[in-house]
């Protein structure tokens, strides 16, 4: 089993930055590629960003593209999403996701899921 727990969300402007972070307890942190999915209102979850093992490899969203990064410190079993310049539509309920692959962009390869954050960005 892998516990996760989010923190860092929150009201902010348009424009503005938050920084999420999502640690992990359990099962060997290193042994997991980590992903950012959200789910706004009304909307099925989406994939925002993912990191391997290692942090070799990341992926994200088009959506996010330039404005958010995802890291990762294994020594902390942490894993962090950098989102700059919000807009309105990135509001969601942010979730942190581990999956037993390598790396994968695929909400379905994620077994283990936090409870979510909120992130909400005033235009």
């Amino acid at each position: 089993q892998v516990q996760l727990v989010e923190s860092g969300g929150g009201l902010v402007q348009a424009g503005g930055s938050l920084r999420l972070s999502c640690a992990a307890s359990g099962r060997t942190f290193s042994n997991y590629a980590m992903g950012w999915f959200r789910q706004a209102p009304g909307k099925e979850r989406e994939f925002v960003a993912s990191i391997s093992w290692t942090g070799g490899r990341t992926g994200y969203a088009e959506s996010v593209k330039g404005r958010f990064t995802i890291s990762r410190d294994n020594a902390k079993n942490t894993v962090y999403l950098q989102m700059n310049s919000l807009k309105f539509e990135d509001t969601a309920v942010y979730y942190c996701a581990a999956s037993e692959m390598a790396y994968s962009g695929f909400w379905a390869h994620y077994r283990y899921w936090g409870q979510g954050t909120q992130v909400t960005v005033s235009s």
